[in-house]
């Protein structure tokens, strides 16, 4: 027995060698600018030479910022001769994690070729370099407690990423997870990438700009990217999108704040819509949020130009103390379940569920009671999209497109939309946290146009 477990220790360290100079021979040939933006190579070389701390990220749609970061924590751990060198990967929402920044880590071991020598696991979710026995772990920060006891198996956390840093609650949260995560360690490399928010005045974007000697900037955006690595589609795209709507075009894919102060949405254009205008529209939704107690019932209806990306504010409902039953008598009475220019709509959980003339009515998906209620009346009523994070992607997805808003045909939504601004700390900044008050009309719009939002991911009932 003895020398059977003898043979097998000798077997297991005879492959261990062998995979280390493997390995070796491996990260010999391995040329990471081949693999990242001509922009990205001064600071490629800047993290090799460890001369900042912290490389803030910001930029626009299809700038590969997150490409060249997972490529650089990738290659720096397998270049660490020890063990002690992991990384820490955060988000927001934890279960964004697995379909963003643990397959872009995914992508970047296959890009270098050395998928033999990692291995992954999902619960807890993380990478592991097999050489060195080296970690890449993933944590959300919407639960505190994820953050307690965090700590790699051996070592430190040579490097941090954040990854959508906008999206954190602000600059004293940030601090207390670096506190968190930066212990027994001298040299750290810490990586901020997000889309900047659209008011210049949002703390993330004020954050970086904030002197500090440790810190570099680099913005960057799509034009600085070889286009054959973005393909003919997403040009196309981006170019679309410049002609249509320039400002949603800066923001977007250029990755400038296109907002002054706090304002939520500064796309919009108050003005008349004539029914002429209206008339002439083709593409006709409906969304409702329900009212309780003393928050008011908010029915609106909406059209979608595509051709302009323009969404127009037609007609709303309004008001307080509306049971379900009256409601939805409301819509009836008033015409709004009627719409004969958008064609059936087939839903894969209740089938076709709209044939002309009727019209689907979208719904806050929280109210099941609710939506069955409206349904029992004869209407074609529809529970909205849901997952953490969902109220942020459909303001952002309302951001990027022109919104025309009469003040005579809906005046309540044309008094939410103009003055909603997105929340602010003790010292003034504005933060990522949209105010949950005087959004009725608001979330109806943004329910409205939930099949539309969600179109390209395939989640919308």
């Amino acid at each position: 027995m003895y020398y059977d477990n003898l043979k097998q220790r000798v077997k297991a360290v005879r492959a261990a060698r062998e995979q280390a100079q493997a390995a070796l021979n491996v990260l010999q040939s391995i040329d990471l600018t081949q693999h990242i933006a001509d922009v990205y190579k001064p600071l490629h070389k800047d993290i090799e030479a460890a001369a900042h701390t912290v490389y803030n990220l910001p930029g626009g749609r299809g700038s590969c910022k997150s490409s060249f970061v997972s490529l650089e924590i990738v290659n720096g751990i397998m270049q660490a001769a020890t063990g002690h060198s992991n990384a820490i990967v955060f988000r927001l929402y934890g279960n964004t994690l697995r379909e963003s920044v643990f397959s872009q880590i995914a992508w970047a071991i296959d890009t270098l070729g050395v998928t033999h020598l990692w291995k992954s696991r999902l619960s807890p979710m993380q990478w592991t370099y097999t050489p060195t026995g080296a970690q890449i772990v993933f944590r959300g920060l919407d639960d505190p407690s994820k953050l307690k006891s965090i700590k790699p198996t051996r070592g430190v956390f040579r490097y941090i990423w954040f990854e959508e840093f906008s999206e954190l609650p602000g600059p004293n949260f940030t601090r207390n997870v670096m506190q968190s995560v930066q212990r027994g360690g001298d040299t750290f490399t810490v990586f901020r990438s997000f889309n900047p928010p659209i008011s210049a005045n949002n703390w993330a974007n004020r954050f970086i700009q904030e002197p500090d000697e440790r810190a570099i900037a680099v913005h960057t955006d799509y034009t600085m990217i070889p286009p054959e690595w973005l393909g003919e589609a997403f040009l196309y795209e981006a170019e679309r999108l410049k002609e249509v709507n320039p400002a949603a075009y800066e923001h977007e894919y250029m990755g400038v704040p296109t907002g002054t102060g706090g304002e939520v949405f500064p796309n919009l254009e108050i003005r008349t819509i004539a029914d002429e205008e209206i008339a002439a529209l083709q593409y006709i939704y409906c969304g409702l949020d329900f009212g309780f107690a003393v928050d008011p019932a908010a029915f609106l209806r909406v059209a979608y130009d595509r051709k302009r990306d323009t969404i127009y504010l037609l007609n709303e409902i309004y008001e307080k103390g509306l049971s379900n039953a009256k409601l939805a008598e409301k819509i009836k009475v008033q015409g709004f379940d009627v719409n004969d220019r958008e064609p059936p709509y087939i839903s894969p959980v209740y089938g076709m569920v709209a044939a002309n003339p009727n019209q689907v009515i979208t719904a806050d998906c929280a109210e099941p009671k609710s939506i069955a209620d409206i349904r029992a009346e004869g209407l074609k009523c529809l529970p909205c999209h849901k997952e953490p994070g969902c109220v942020e992607y459909r303001v952002k997805w309302l951001q990027h497109r022109r919104i025309v808003i009469d003040p005579a045909r809906t005046p309540n939504a044309y008094r939410e939309f103009v003055g909603y601004e997105y929340e602010t700390d003790k010292d003034g900044n504005f933060l990522s946290r949209l105010p949950d008050k005087d959004n009725h009309t608001i979330d109806a719009c943004a329910y409205a146009l939930d099949r539309l939002i969600y179109y390209k991911r395939g989640l919308s009932a």
